[in-house]
């Protein structure tokens, strides 16, 4: 799996509406230039930091869906059933409909993509505060993932109410982003979200072990010395950081926290989270690839929003494991 992404990553390199060709798109990237200066733009500065953060995305999402549905042994928990996203939805709605595109933090003032993304972070991680604060007094699994639920609602309700009172520019401008993309981060903020998405991936990684222990139920891994309220708590911490990066930067995208799991499941068969974990990773990546070569296909009549593809992919998963859980 992680060989394909070398040739999916490639197509992301090759699809788009310019026709750059194979050759050039290579010379570019070995940092020998190309005959036409804006084929090196179009790559460096469009297509490769799209890429990169298809796959950055892709896996955070991914590897948040999977924590999210061992900690609660739910296969339909994923990163939005808990608000994070729409904690981040909410940050957006206020800075664009409410603010006017504009923020002033402790007497620092942030506009256009620096305010989108700061304001997401600050929804996604005020909502992920309100649950670890939940998380403290409330033991029992499913009613944290009510409350999340409710979280979600509330937050959703908010923006309602924003979307009622602003502006037609402002509506529009929060409907794009609320469509989800993949090329709306520029070069000069990869090395911020590659290191926030690689802190994230390796906290979890770190968790293999008490994962592994969840799966044969709470009371057996509290006997094997987990304490399992804490465990959570950290579950949730970490989720949070990923969802939070992933949706401040791409916007909220559908689906892939919640099927990718699965089909990483299906295609290793095993539950060991030592060998599922990596396989969420891999398999995030390339799904988020091709969801991002399929909306770059129309070319030169526009891009399809990735909100659209997402669903089409992770639908049918989800279909089927409802079906095959519904047949025990």
């Amino acid at each position: 799996m992680a060989a394909a992404i070398l040739p999916l990553f490639a197509a992301n390199m090759l699809v788009g509406a310019a026709d750059i060709p194979a050759a050039e798109v290579f010379n570019i990237l070995c940092g020998r230039g190309a005959s036409q200066a804006s084929w090196e733009y179009i790559v460096m500065q469009t297509r490769l930091p799209q890429a990169v953060t298809a796959i950055l995305c892709g896996s955070s999402l991914a590897v948040s869906g999977l924590l999210l549905q061992t900690a609660f042994r739910n296969p339909l928990a994923g990163p939005s059933i808990f608000g994070i996203n729409s904690g981040a939805s909410l940050g957006v709605a206020l800075v664009m409909l409410a603010f006017g595109g504009g923020l002033t933090v402790g007497g620092i003032s942030f506009t256009g993509f620096m305010a989108v993304l700061v304001a997401a972070f600050a929804g996604a991680s005020v909502v992920m505060g309100i649950l670890l604060l939940f998380a403290s007094k409330v033991r029992n699994n499913v009613m944290l993932l009510i409350m999340g639920i409710m979280i979600g609602y509330i937050a959703s309700s908010a923006i309602s109410l924003l979307n009622f009172f602003a502006t037609e520019e402002g509506v529009h401008s929060y409907m794009v982003w609320g469509l989800g993309n993949f090329g709306g981060v520029p070069m000069s903020q990869i090395p911020m979200f590659t290191t926030v998405t690689v802190i994230g991936l390796a906290c979890a990684l770190l968790l293999v072990k008490p994962l592994n222990t969840l799966l044969l139920g709470e009371q057996y891994a509290e006997n094997l010395g987990v304490n399992t309220v804490a465990l959570r708590n950290k579950l949730l911490f970490v989720t949070g950081l990923l969802t939070a990066s992933a949706t401040a930067f791409c916007g909220p995208i559908a689906f892939i926290g919640l099927a990718v799991p699965h089909i990483a499941r299906m295609l290793i068969s095993t539950d060991d989270h030592r060998q599922l974990l990596p396989a969420t990773i891999t398999t995030g990546a390339l799904i988020a690839l091709l969801c991002n070569a399929a909306s770059m296909l129309p070319g030169e009549h526009g891009i399809i929003p990735l909100n659209a593809i997402t669903p089409i992919m992770g639908a049918p998963v989800i279909i089927y494991v409802i079906m095959k859980g519904g047949k025990r």
